[in-house]
């Protein structure tokens, strides 16, 4: 798998992607909490790897995000502002998609302002990591 600046950066657009999805889905109280928890997770999850990708770092195919916060501390990689509070959306990669649950590993359900605010404190950090877009894009 190419881990170079450009596969990097290409995760990134992902991750402001989903984001946008989250944002503009989260406005919707008919919106199921699953499918924005999956959203966010995935934005998370592809902001993360945008950054191991730059940083050169091996990652498996996993939406574990404590998994791959690890494997960026390994790396010397400065963690997000909320590193302690991203596994929080681990569930909503895989597990919650198919449970007929949308709570949170916990029992705590998925709470919508909070889900955008980690979401745009991530990408954020990566922006900073990776770069941000050329202009139009």
């Amino acid at each position: 798998m190419n881990r170079s600046h450009e596969y990097g950066r290409t995760l990134l657009q992902k991750a402001r992607d989903d984001a946008w999805v989250l944002q503009r889905l989260a406005g919707d109280r008919d919106t199921p909490p699953w499918t924005l928890g999956f959203h966010a997770q995935q934005a998370a999850e592809k902001a993360v790897k945008a950054v191991l990708s730059v940083a050169g770092a091996e990652y498996p195919k996993t939406h574990d995000l404590q998994r791959l916060l690890n494997l960026a501390a390994e790396a010397g990689v400065a963690l997000p502002p909320d590193a302690a509070e991203l596994p929080r959306l681990t569930p909503f990669g895989a597990t919650l998609r198919y449970d007929e649950t949308p709570e949170m590993a916990g029992g705590e359900v998925l709470d919508r302002r909070w889900a955008i605010e980690v979401v745009r404190r991530t990408i954020q950090w990566a922006e900073a990591l990776v770069g941000k877009p050329a202009e139009g894009n």
